[in-house]
């Protein structure tokens, strides 16, 4: 078997169709099969893939569970039970758009043996259409990444990768704590690889009300990537501390502002600090939090600060030498008292 595609689904029954019919559209020169996780959905989702089973025998195989296990569970049951060279992903509630997607990256990881996965662009859709679709990957995607570039930033739609089966021999049991399964996958894969990027967008990676990621709160997504990102480390033996501290930082500053955001003025100094702490000069976060450190935790300074801005703007700043260098000095000094001394 060339290609395993795994695929998770729990309440798609408006999407498994779709998702389904786009696998099967693929035009390729090898064999491949579908391997589905039915985690004991309320809705038609397992009626339908049992009907596409039922049409599709040689193709598809089931994996329906007696009882809802979970995301994670199900996930790893999933990849586990796939039996091909290279292993691809697809949700139940995104779909592919390129009936050469398969071929063209299983001809790129059989002449490029040097990289364990490669991934492709795809397009984000609101369900609700409350935003405009757009782009998953920039415009300046880098085309090479490697594992330090992945620890930082998961930056590959789940329904675009494609990696060699059999790069690690068992998912680590700190794995079903997660509520977040394909950016650990990667970190594993990526420690036997570099990572390609095929500037095509090839699939649709879809934001819905039911979505076990999309629909979790803000704040819970984050404290699940800064936990995921505590059990990584440990399991990289902490060679990638510093790329995993810069990560814990960016999103400690995105906890902070989601708490501001909520009115939350403790969580907010909570968070904030420990962005700080984690990387004090982090140059992946914007420099507003300084301006939030500031008006959180020494409103004068604050206002002080945006008075002088705002003179310098007019040109009519009439501030002493002396007193600005005295200021500097003793802001730096609290600064780093405070915020970067571990």
């Amino acid at each position: 078997m060339k290609v395993s595609v795994a695929m998770i689904t729990y309440n798609h029954g408006n999407f498994i169709a779709q998702a389904v019919e786009s696998i099967l559209m693929q035009v390729v020169n090898f064999d491949y099969e579908i391997i589905i996780g039915e985690d004991c959905s309320t809705d038609e989702t397992r009626n339908v893939v049992i009907e596409y089973r039922n049409r599709f025998p040689h193709r598809i195989k089931l994996l329906l569970h007696d009882k809802n296990v979970g995301l994670m569970q199900n996930f790893i049951q999933t990849i586990e039970a796939c039996r091909g060279q290279y292993v691809a992903l697809c949700e139940g509630d995104d779909y592919w758009t390129s009936p050469y997607k398969l071929q063209r990256q299983v001809d790129f990881l059989e002449s490029h043996p040097e990289y364990a996965m490669c991934f492709h662009n795809a397009t984000v859709i609101c369900e609700d259409g409350s935003e405009e679709p757009q782009l998953y990957c920039p415009v300046d995607q880098k085309i090479i990444s490697t594992l330090e570039d992945l620890i930082l930033e998961n930056f590959i739609p789940t329904c675009s990768v494609v990696f060699r089966s059999g790069l690690f021999s068992r998912f680590p049991n700190w794995c079903y704590n997660l509520r977040i399964g394909d950016w650990p996958l990667h970190i594993f894969n990526a420690r036997c690889g570099k990572i390609r990027y095929l500037n095509e967008i090839m699939g649709v990676y879809r934001i819905h009300s039911g979505g076990v990621w999309s629909s979790m709160i803000e704040t819970k997504r984050y404290k699940e990537i800064i936990m995921m990102l505590d059990y990584v480390n440990a399991y990289l033996d902490f060679q990638y501390g510093k790329q995993i501290k810069t990560s814990k930082s960016v999103f400690y500053y995105k906890l902070a502002v989601a708490c501001a955001n909520s009115g939350d003025a403790a969580n907010t100094k909570v968070f904030l600090k420990k962005s700080f702490v984690e990387c004090p000069f982090n140059n992946r976060i914007p420099v507003n939090r300084i301006k939030m450190m500031l008006r959180l935790n020494t409103p004068a300074l604050y206002r002080f600060a945006k008075t002088v801005k705002n003179s310098i703007r007019l040109g009519c700043v009439k501030i002493r030498v002396s007193k600005n260098a005295v200021f500097g000095l003793n802001f730096l000094r609290g600064f780093w008292t405070q915020y970067c001394r571990a």
